[in-house]
């Protein structure tokens, strides 16, 4: 049996992570998705099971005293996302290699819990200024919210030093090319 893997895309919001690992899911059969939870609010074109599990607060929290999540923070206030544990283990079931699009702070989690299995690439945009246009580009934020998630990018981009690869998303063929050769030596080695 192929060794057990786990390979993390992390990102601040708006560097293009979900785009690269749905491509890399649809060029990968090896490659599952790893399924997180949430509490935000489910935006128009998503799924519940397939792009998150989204739960109400209380649910979250009893799942977090249950310790059904590998790794989980509070993103934003009342804003919760976690890994569950049955997640992973599925997809191994499956003989699948498990790939995650997830936060900073979630992907650190899951190295330390997972050093063995886990590899964690960061994209990284060339500047900070592209991320907010990107950010605004999708029109699915508020002033307010724009405002609180550029905070927090400034300090995710502190965090590119921790992780295994960084990927630079400044032209997004070479970006996805670049990230099909990752995943290549990661489960072709």
């Amino acid at each position: 049996m192929q060794e057990k893997k786990m390979i993390a895309f992390t990102a601040p919001s708006g560097s293009g992570k979900t785009t690269v690992v749905r491509h890399l899911l649809s060029t990968f059969d090896e490659l599952a998705f790893s399924v997180s939870a949430t509490t935000r609010k489910r935006r128009a074109h998503e799924r519940h099971g397939r792009d998150y599990y989204f739960l109400s607060t209380e649910t979250f929290k009893y799942w977090m005293r249950e310790d059904v999540f590998v790794e989980w923070e509070e993103v934003y206030l009342d804003q919760f996302y976690g890994t569950p544990a049955f997640e992973i283990e599925r997809l191994w079931d499956l003989g699948k290699q498990v790939i995650f699009d997830i936060d900073v702070k979630g992907a650190l989690s899951l190295k330390k819990l997972y050093p063995q299995h886990t590899t964690v690439v960061f994209i990284k945009v060339p500047t900070l200024e592209e991320i907010v246009n990107r950010l605004k580009q999708r029109k699915t934020e508020s002033e307010e919210s724009l405002a609180k998630r550029i905070e927090r990018i400034k300090q995710e981009l502190t965090y590119e030093s921790e992780f295994d690869m960084v990927l630079v998303n400044d032209q997004l063929d070479q970006t996805l090319s670049e990230a099909e050769q990752i995943i290549r030596k990661l489960i072709y080695p």
